[in-house]
């Protein structure tokens, strides 16, 4: 299997496959309504809505920086607000974060195995995550997306007990 076929299997297994760590995204969000998307059970985190949309966000910039884009934050911005909260606006959101992962998935495959090794357009940036090569930018994405799927897991399970 070369590298591209194996973080490919990376993202589609974070996403909606087998992950090692315990259930995908797609699952975990699976049955969660507006009402609950929106809902902040802790004081000063962010809604599971917002972390979808953060989501989103970075998978887009993901695909950006390999297409070629200067490493930056996010055209739709880290952290987004909710601008509508409605179950239409909700299904909106899941869409995109589906659309998200198809096409950074189809922007991976379309990739040669050297272009992996090769760095980002800008020097180290922490914040922004800049100045890595491609495979630590991919290998990036799939564990930001594994890190907020536990957070949304958790908030799941946290409205779910105050019902």
């Amino acid at each position: 299997m070369s590298e591209i076929n194996r973080i490919v299997d990376e993202l589609e297994r974070d996403h909606s496959g087998d992950p090692w760590h315990g259930s995908p995204v797609r699952a975990i969000l699976d049955g969660v309504s507006a009402r609950q998307a929106a809902a902040r059970p802790l004081k000063g985190g962010h809604s599971i809505w917002e972390i979808v949309l953060h989501m989103t966000a970075w998978k887009n910039e993901t695909r950006r920086r390999l297409s070629g884009g200067v490493p930056g934050e996010p055209a739709e911005g880290d952290w987004t607000t909710i601008e509508v909260d409605s179950d239409v606006a909700w299904q909106d959101a899941l869409q995109g974060l589906e659309i998200a992962h198809q096409e950074l998935v189809a922007t991976v495959k379309r990739l040669r195995e050297p272009q992996l090794f090769e760095p980002t357009r800008d020097p180290r940036n922490r914040a922004t995550g800049a100045g890595v090569s491609h495979y630590v930018l991919l290998h990036g994405i799939v564990q930001h997306d594994a890190y907020h799927a536990g957070q949304i897991s958790m908030l799941k399970k946290t409205l779910s007990a105050e019902r």
